[in-house]
């Protein structure tokens, strides 16, 4: 079982950046893949960026360029920094961590980009 607490969430005008972090507990060693997903309002959970264990990143298209995840695994964390923000990057920030056999999820951070 891995247990996941987010924050860095909040309230930003369009143009600015956020950083969010997310910090692993529990069985930790199990856990290959972390990342970020989201879900905007009326929207469906979409995947925002993933980092492997050794580091390889994917990203959603509309926030490469943007966002930037990264690692520390010593730290048992995961970050998302969010640069340039948009009014529809507006939403439920989700962390995830993936093992060979299970997602686990954690409670979610609010962001809002208003214009």
């Amino acid at each position: 079982q891995v247990q996941l607490v987010e924050s860095g969430g909040g309230l930003v005008l369009a143009g600015g950046s956020l950083r969010l972090s997310c910090t692993a507990s529990g069985i930790i060693f199990s856990i290959n893949t972390m990342g970020w997903y989201r879900q905007g309002p009326g929207k469906q959970r979409e995947l925002v960026a993933t980092i492997t264990s050794g580091g390889t990143t994917n990203y959603a298209d509309s926030v490469k360029g943007r966002f930037t995840i990264s690692r520390d695994n010593a730290k048992n964390a995961v970050y998302l920094q969010m640069n340039n923000l948009k009014p529809e990057d507006t939403a439920v920030y989700s962390c995830a961590a993936k093992t060979v056999d299970s997602t686990s999820w954690g409670q979610g951070t609010q962001v809002t980009v208003s214009s």
